[in-house]
Order: structure tokens, then C-alpha cells, then sequence
């Protein structure tokens, strides 16, 4: 049954293409989903997980519901290059070959140094409801800017706003 399910899978350049985002970190995991034929992402949910048992159920509940093509992971290189290294950034891609292994679709990296920043930009522009603080969504927010800026760079050129 699963082989069935691998060799239908809808390809990356499709205009039926769906991904999930992530916006990774050990405690809160920002989700986004965004799609080629609208050329939009927008913010899931947050996770917040205080195992990785919790982490990948979260997440499996998503591949099941959303079918991506593939997904999406915000990477925090720095601007400036120090020679040091930041450690998120190994468990980061040791996330991302878990996502490619445990659901068998391309795992993407897109910078995400500045996602934080410009999504509480994007908070206190639009912000839905006075009720709704910026800590409780900042991690989906990130999540639908790293996917929305790679789904911008990697559009098929008939898609693109000219």
C-alpha cells in the first residue's frame, strides 16, 4: 500500500504541489503549509513538544492530513561568518534527514536568519486579534515566511509575477 502512495506522489514542480514548512526549535516547532498553484504559504500551528515522541506525532498527524511534496526547513546561518559554530544548526539537520527518512520526501533548507525579526514586523501589522500575543504564534509565523520566501525563489517561471 505505502508503494502505491510513493510512486503517486504529485511532483515538486506541479501546479498541485502542497509543503509543509518548519520553523524548527527543541521546545516549539512553527508549522506552515503552502501550495505551487496559489503560490502562498500560511501559518498551522505551533508545536510545542516536550519529547520528540511528541514532536513526530504532531508531525505525522500533519503528513497524513496535508500530503506534502515536500518540506520546507528554516536553517539560521549567520550573516556574518564567525568561525563558530552555532549549534542549533546540527540539530536542525539532524531534524531534516529525520523528515526525509521517516516520510520519504525531499527535505528543502531555506535561510531563515532573519524570519524572526521580520515575522514580529508582520505581527503588530496585521495582528488579528488584541487578545492574540506575538510569543504564541511568532514560531508558525517564522514557519510561513521561510516557506513563502522559498516557494517565492523556487516558482515555476510561468508563475511568477512579472
Amino acid at each position: 500500500m505505502a508503494e502505491s502512495v510513493i510512486n503517486m506522489r504529485v511532483p515538486e514542480t506541479s501546479g498541485n504541489a502542497t509543503f509543509l514548512g518548519f520553523d524548527y526549535g527543541e521546545k516549539k516547532t512553527g508549522v506552515a503549509i503552502g501550495q505551487r498553484i496559489t503560490g502562498t504559504a500560511s501559518g498551522l500551528e505551533t508545536i510545542r513538544s516536550s519529547s520528540p515522541d511528541v514532536l513526530w506525532s504532531a508531525i505525522s498527524r500533519l503528513v497524513d492530513t496535508w500530503q506534502p511534496t515536500a518540506f520546507v526547513v528554516g536553517v539560521p546561518y549567520p550573516i556574518v561568518e564567525t568561525g563558530e559554530k552555532n549549534p542549533i544548526i546540527e540539530r536542525i539537520l539532524k531534524f531534516c534527514r529525520a523528515l526525509e527518512g521517516r516520510y520519504q520526501r525531499p527535505v528543502h533548507v531555506m535561510d531563515e536568519a532573519l524570519s524572526t525579526r521580520e515575522s514580529q514586523s508582520i505581527f503588530y501589522d496585521r495582528r488579528p486579534k488584541k487578545s492574540v500575543q506575538f510569543t504564541d504564534i511568532k514560531d508558525e509565523l517564522a514557519a510561513q515566511l521561510i516557506l513563502q520566501t522559498w516557494l517565492n525563489h523556487t516558482a515555476p517561471r510561468e508563475h511568477r509575477n512579472v
